[in-house]
């Protein structure tokens, strides 16, 4: 395999001047390489508000909070404190609390923040704005001080922090934990320091011990100066020793027995050698896994592309989670997205975390590359503006974010009213395999964030709007829906009244050969994005939706199929790689457009060939 180029994701130079886990009540860990055999069930307002609540601990394939409810980790990473910036990038364009609630806004609930050993020297932050009252309680404060603050206000938000060294200096990456300049006991005595400063604040749920091993790091070849799994029982001991209740996170290294992948993320060895560690139930493993605007690798141009990807990531680290052997968390991934291969990527690994409507936190975690847009082979969830949002990659993480936590450690005791229950429930459309649903907006005295839909008691999906189509549906059957409101402090208010709805017999109401759902997977004031399920219900080799806005939306963007609009109507066209479908197949496309006074839902129209 190509060795994988050295990746320029934090972009020093010219920048440097200038939001959930699911409360679920899934099964704790499966057996081993078994899906859960129903989807979340509804907790109650008052589980919900707990959600994510104290320290975090492990149970097989499973992350647990301190009332042994399963989460998940759905972040984003923000970058800046391992740099010579030393303080996360962006404050010089924004106020730091700023950028925390709008990660909440979007559904990420957790925080990567990548440091250097460099902090622990008194360094100042550089670029930081603190005029107009910007960014005002960071005047003065040194690095590990401006941590602290942001520590303690993801923390009031709901939002969860894993700390990750990411490097030794602020010069760069190093294969191996440690450096001539920085040795292995200044390591672990860093690591330490932070386990003991944030004791008694579980909003910073555990560390990320070292960023990237890469050759000549091995992985249970027993020499202590180069075997990465070693070193990291001795550094994941000595935190655990500082604070027993924090999380371990161990990232995978290169290569395994000559075979190679990813800087970080092979973790081929972790079965036949596991890290071990003093404390139980405190391991995750980690791993790394870019497209090809990061590095060209083999196994995108394997003839069998996507298709051939969860075989790799099965072989690579999957296997971890499939076996119920431990947690597995993919600290980063990104893409620029410019290419179709990065697309396919893209959307093919979301799959293999498992989207959270279908299997609620019984999921792989991940935190995404990056909140920053100015990572120079990934790009950002940010556009160059440092406060506009990327709908388009963002919208691609949509089924595999989660629900709030609520506030936890770190800071104070925050919202816990719950919203009003959501009124008007309705049944709007259906066809012989999709329900569309639609309702009227509840209220809250912060802000609703968004509605968790319940089939039959059943979480089947969630949504930022106040419409939700269900796919995947029996013909001719009768289903029974309620929707719940939920605001970013994870309150949930009680359920809706119930609504009946019964799918169309099978090959009517989805025109020749297929079917289509609709689903909002974000709305906001002027826009939406949406993603389309096309389920063939006889094999094809191409297909077409259609629709009519029935309230003067308009598109602005698309991805994974060919859409055009003429006036109010609207076609979309399968792609060369997607148009082939078995009976029972799906793919999904996505949308993005604009709304003004409503934004009802479409009726599709499905034809095959």
């Amino acid at each position: 395999m190509p060795h994988p180029v050295r990746r320029l994701r934090e972009a020093l130079t010219a920048v440097a001047l200038a939001s959930t886990a699911l409360i679920a009540t899934v099964p704790a860990a499966q057996a081993a390489g078994t899906a859960p055999a129903t989807t979340a069930t509804a907790a109650t307002t008052a589980d919900a508000t707990a959600a994510g609540s104290g320290y975090w601990h492990t149970s097989g394939r499973q992350l647990l909070d301190e009332s042994n409810r399963p989460v998940r980790i759905a972040g984003i990473n923000w970058f800046g404190f391992e740099t010579a910036n030393y303080v996360p990038h962006g404050l010089w364009s924004r106020d730091y609390k700023s950028m925390i609630d709008q990660m909440k806004s979007l559904g990420y609930n957790t925080i990567r923040l990548p440091y250097s050993d460099d902090i622990f020297k008194g360094t100042s932050p550089v670029s930081v704005n603190t005029s107009g009252g910007m960014n005002a309680d960071l005047q003065g404060l040194n690095s590990l001080q401006v941590m602290d603050k942001i520590v303690d206000y993801a923390g009031t938000t709901g939002l969860k922090v894993i700390l990750d060294r990411h490097r030794p200096d602020s010069a760069g990456q190093s294969a191996l934990w440690y450096t001539a300049a920085v040795p292995e006991t200044t390591w672990i005595n860093d690591l330490t320091a932070l386990a003991t400063r944030y004791t008694g604040k579980p909003a910073m749920i555990g560390i990320d011990l070292h960023n990237e091993p890469h050759d000549p790091a091995c992985w249970g070849c027993g020499d202590t100066t180069v075997d990465w799994r070693l070193a990291a029982e001795r550094a994941g001991n000595a935190v655990l020793a500082a604070n027993p209740k924090l999380l371990v996170f161990v990232e995978g290294n290169q290569s395994f027995n000559g075979s190679s992948y990813w800087w970080g993320g092979n973790l081929q060895g972790a079965g036949q050698y596991p890290v071990r560690l003093n404390v139980p139930n405190r391991l995750v493993y980690s791993v790394h896994d870019y497209a090809t605007s990061v590095a060209q690798q083999t196994w995108f141009s394997d003839p069998s592309f996507p298709a051939n990807m969860p075989g790799v990531w099965d072989k690579n680290w999957g296997y971890l989670f499939n076996q119920n052997i431990a947690p597995v968390w993919v600290g980063e991934f990104g893409t620029t997205l410019q290419s179709t291969v990065d697309q396919k990527w893209l959307k093919a690994l979301v799959q293999y975390l498992r989207p959270t409507a279908q299997y609620g936190a019984d999921s792989m975690s991940w935190t995404f590359w990056s909140w920053n847009p100015n990572s120079g082979d990934t790009g950002g969830i940010l556009n160059d503006d440092w406060t506009t949002v990327n709908t388009t990659k963002d919208a691609y993480l949509a089924d595999v974010k989660a629900p709030g936590f609520g506030a936890a450690g770190g800071g104070g005791g925050g919202d816990a009213q719950a919203p009003s229950t959501p009124a008007g429930l309705a049944a709007t459309g259906s066809t012989a395999a999709t329900v569309s649903l639609a309702w009227t907006a509840a209220t809250d005295n912060v802000a609703v964030t968004g509605y968790d839909v319940y089939r039959g008691g059943a979480l089947v999906g969630t949504t930022a709007g106040t419409s939700y189509t269900d796919t995947g549906l029996a013909a001719a059957t009768a289903y029974s829906y309620t929707v719940r409101a939920r605001d970013a402090a994870g309150n949930v208010s009680a359920a809706s009244a119930a609504v009946s709805a019964t799918t169309a017999g099978g090959g009517s109401g989805g025109g020749a050969g297929c079917t289509a759902g609709w689903h909002v997977d974000n709305q906001w004031s002027t826009g939406f994005t949406a993603t389309v399920t096309v389920t063939a219900t006889a094999a094809t080799k191409s297909w077409q939706v259609g629709w009519t806005w029935p309230s003067g939306q308009q598109l602005t963007g698309s991805w994974n199929a060919t859409v055009q609009q003429s006036g109010a109507a609207v076609t979309a066209a399968s792609l060369a790689y997607n148009g082939t479908l078995a009976v029972g197949g799906s793919t999904t496309f996505g949308v993005q457009g604009t709304w003004s006074g409503g934004n009802t839902a479409p009726t599709l129209s499905c034809t095959a060939s």
